[in-house]
């Protein structure tokens, strides 16, 4: 689907270093930003935005910083093609340690809050807008969150300066008809702002619900290489610029990316689908186990590959149909439900 407002922001390095404090080292980091850049990606999230007094770097790697020097080693002596953000969360950034624009690389500061933290997030966030910054508010376990609740966090929301504000389902518990009853809510009630999706892959949806959510008229659009992050990791990038047919995007160097850097993560830390991510990690928000609107919370019962399985059906198949011009759009039921491997 092409929607010339839609833009994409990847988030590899940040949500996938949830699963390993942060520890890629520069050739990884180098890799995705120049995958991304040649891709057409419109944002690469890099890491937090985190006081150095907030975490100790012998415990956490330079992407839960993002230190200026950090992110210029990155970016080298190349002209930087696409926009860096990076994540700020309540309470582990102090306001001086906020650089004014001009003085930073990084494009957009993204505010992750939960529904009781708004107020300070809008706090935040001005703050950084003041400076020069774009922003956004991402709301968090949405999932966790009750219909009254919800409602007035937005409503704090839609009197804010914020632009953007994202749905975040954080622990992978929504299927669609909940992503159009949300996206309708947020729309409503967040009239003139712009609406993101942030989705995790618990029940095999984040790709799926992504593409609900841009249907819905949902415009900026979250995802990972292969789906690496947290749990069950989130929506593949790879899947989502091939779905969106828009020409600026070239799904070729992030295929390169994924077998050279991504793959051999598979080895050292565990996401995707996995049986202990099937079910709804959360509470849900009436004790009568129904959702926000009725629908009754039911476990998962998917199909579960082997990692070499996974390689074998994923990139074979990506790359054949890159090289064939032709749509991806069966993918996601291939891998879900593949031929036999001998």
């Amino acid at each position: 689907m092409f929607r010339p407002e839609i833009k994409v922001i990847d988030c590899t390095v940040r949500d996938g270093g949830l699963m390993n404090k942060w520890q890629f080292d520069d050739k990884f980091v180098r890799a995705v930003y120049q995958g991304l850049s040649e891709a057409g990606v419109d944002y690469m999230e890099i890491g937090y935005l985190s006081s150095e007094s907030a975490f100790c770097r012998t415990e956490v790697g330079p992407w839960k910083f993002c230190a200026e020097d950090d992110l210029l080693r990155i970016i080298g002596d190349s002209e930087k093609k696409i926009k860096f953000s990076a994540m700020a969360d309540i309470g582990r950034i102090d306001y001086n340690d906020i650089r004014p624009k001009k003085e930073s690389v990084l494009d957009m500061v993204r505010v992750a809050c939960y529904v009781h933290q708004i107020d300070k997030a809008i706090a935040l966030a001005h703050h950084c807008q003041d400076k020069g910054y774009e922003t956004t508010i991402n709301l968090m376990a949405v999932s966790t969150v009750g219909p009254r609740e919800l409602e007035e966090g937005l409503d704090d929301l839609a009197k804010s300066r914020v632009p953007i504000i994202y749905l975040v389902d954080s622990f992978g518990a929504f299927y669609q008809e909940d992503i159009e009853v949300l996206a309708k809510m947020y729309m409503e009630r967040l009239s003139g702002k712009t609406i993101g999706i942030h989705a995790h892959n618990n029940q095999q949806l984040a790709f799926a619900n992504t593409i609900s959510s841009v249907i819905c008229g949902i415009n900026y659009l979250d995802a990972t290489l292969y789906g690496m992050g947290r749990g069950a990791g989130n929506c593949p990038t790879e899947l989502l610029l091939s779905f969106l047919k828009n020409p600026k995007f070239n799904v070729r160097p992030l295929i390169k990316v994924i077998e050279e850097e991504i793959l051999p993560w598979r080895e050292k830390i565990d996401w995707l689908f996995h049986p202990l991510h099937g079910r709804r990690s959360y509470e849900p928000a009436s004790k009568s186990g129904h959702g926000l609107h009725g629908i009754r919370q039911e476990k998962s019962d998917h199909r579960i590959l082997r990692p070499d399985d996974q390689r074998c059906c994923y990139l074979i198949l990506l790359t054949q149909l890159s090289k064939q011009g032709r749509s991806f759009r069966g993918l996601p039921f291939f891998i879900a439900h593949p031929p036999p491997v001998s």
